[in-house]
């Protein structure tokens, strides 16, 4: 198919920009999908020991500008040939703007600040019926979460405000002048992933009545655009009156850049990168709302169609770890090694050790895990260790102990997925992937798109410029043809990850005491 917009006047690219808690990329790409170039910026956050992790927003502005302006040095004549831009972010956090802008720094999805709150709303009786709406299960990293904890503890910030946004919505306010935000967002904090509104019930759970003023309106970018202003056009070297679409939260645009949606089946899509995300694309009548009350649902821009989600806090960042044990003992021994130069050692080690001896729980984070269950005070450990284990059995043990948790989270979202679209540093290995298909007993297709979710946004802009005239046509011409061949999973691997994973969760079920009790000492040595 060619595309049907934009061309005619010269305006032959889409700019998708995705703003990262790390890093903000903006990437340019022509009307059919082809990425043209690419420029980020380092973006940078707070943490403190009161659990806080925050960013400077008018900061967060300034970079994404930035990154603009470096892609124009690289894309020849790209202001007189973008015909439309798209923005996409991190999702949850709590970004307030008062009448003469920020009300302090955004409160960003890794603040932990809110765990108080989220232990109380989570015990009362209007949370199932929160959860039943959004579909999606209270935690610390949301906005609702947030705000309710703010309304409590720090009402000041609330009052100050005039609009709650998130990260995507405040970069779309500099951009166009517009307070708004998106239907996935709104929906999986504020509202029902049926109706793409906010609902009553689930803000009255969160007891946020006497604040909804300040949820903003919600548009889908792919059907309403919004000028670029003369000021965002002079700060990013833009020009004014260009189109500017909300893209949706950037998990699901992620999603759709990497091929959540399309092909035959029961199609998943995981980014395992530092985070685990984890993805599977049904209809609204389909949903599985597990009993715990766990996960997301996040509507995609097609209609009736939304992504079931389990998040994991930590992913490859569990083989970071264990590469970095290897990197401390050598350091000691006088032989400095790089990250890269373990990272080259991993399908070695991972071919020399026998599979599933060992059961490592991948949850490293300092915040505990979210998905599919929520505990603060989950941290990592290896179960079925002896004394002929060597370094190779643990890292692969890390490595299939991240197989195993993607498995625990597609299992709470319903049957496994009968295929897998994997993206992330995880999709480079593949000794890696081959562990992942075997734990899903599913295989593994490796998308060859470099920036999946700025390209996701753009192609929200390409419809919404009637470029192509649905998100289904560009997924066809944008994603489809980049996917490569399906990797089916070893027999046998997969024959001995069904027997291992009982093991998994039956001690990630039987370990909550224990982390209690860690959590406990914890703060009394260090005083918290």
């Amino acid at each position: 198919m060619t595309p049907s917009g934009g061309a005619a006047d010269g305006r032959d690219v889409l700019i998708g920009i995705d703003a990262g808690t790390s890093v903000i990329k903006a990437v340019a790409f022509t009307l059919s999908g082809r990425q043209i170039g690419a420029a980020s910026v380092v973006n940078r956050y707070v943490t403190g020991t009161d659990g806080s992790a925050v960013q400077g927003m008018n900061q967060t502005w300034a970079d994404c500008a930035a990154a603009l302006r470096g892609l124009c040095d690289k894309v020849p004549d790209l202001a007189v040939r973008t015909a439309a831009l798209s923005v996409t972010a991190q999702g949850d956090g709590t970004w307030l703007v008062g009448r003469d802008g920020p009300v302090g720094d955004a409160w960003l999805w890794l603040d932990a600040r809110a765990a108080p709150t989220v232990a109380r709303l989570a015990g009362d009786t209007m949370n199932r019926r929160r959860f039943e709406a959004t579909g999606t299960g209270l935690n610390t990293c949301q906005q609702g979460a947030q705000m309710a904890h703010m309304d409590a503890c720090h009402p000041e910030l609330l009052d100050r405000a005039e609009v709650a946004l998130h990260c995507k919505d405040w970069l779309y306010l500099n951009l166009t002048g517009i307070r708004a935000t998106d239907p996935s967002e709104a929906s999986f904090t504020f509202g029902n992933f049926r109706t793409r509104r906010y609902d009553d019930t689930a803000i009255e759970a969160l007891g946020l009545g006497g604040r909804r003023h300040l949820l903003p309106e919600i548009v889908d970018g792919t059907q309403v655009t919004h000028p670029l202003t003369d000021d965002a056009a002079r700060q990013t070297g833009l020009l004014a009156g260009t189109p500017v679409s909300l893209g949706y939260v950037d998990m699901v645009m992620t999603a759709m850049g990497a091929g959540v949606v399309g092909g035959a089946g029961d199609v998943a899509c995981s980014t395992v990168g530092s985070t685990g995300v984890h993805l599977r694309a049904v209809t609204s009548d389909r949903v599985h709302l597990n009993d715990e009350g766990t996960g997301y649902v996040i509507c995609l821009p097609i209609p009736g169609v939304v992504t079931q989600v389990q998040t994991n806090m930590a992913a490859t960042l569990n083989l970071d770890w264990v590469l970095s044990i290897a990197a401390g003992i050598m350091s000691d021994m006088g032989q400095a090694v790089t990250h890269r130069d373990l990272v080259a050692h991993l399908e070695g080690w991972l071919a020399q050790a026998k599979p599933g001896q060992i059961l490592y729980h991948p949850y490293i984070s300092d915040a505990g895990e979210r998905g599919p269950f929520v505990n603060a005070d989950a941290r990592a450990g290896f179960a079925g260790l002896s004394a002929g284990h060597r370094y190779p059995d643990l890292v692969r043990a890390v490595a299939e102990g991240l197989g195993m948790s993607m498995r625990d989270c597609y299992a709470a979202m319903g049957p496994l997925p009968s295929e897998l679209r994997l993206t992330g540093g995880a999709a480079r290995s593949p000794a890696l992937r081959g562990i992942l298909s075997a734990c899903l007993n599913a295989p593994v297709r490796v998308s060859d798109r470099d920036e999946a979710g700025a390209a996701g946004a753009a192609m929200m802009a390409a419809v919404a410029i009637g470029a192509y005239p649905d998100m289904d046509a560009c997924v066809a011409e944008w994603v489809t043809p980049l996917l490569g061949a399906a990797e089916a999973p070893d027999a046998d691997l997969a024959q001995r990850y069904d027997r291992l994973f009982p093991a998994f969760t039956a001690t990630r079920a039987a370990m909550p005491p224990v982390w209690d009790r860690l959590a406990r000492m914890r703060a009394t040595t260090t005083g918290e």
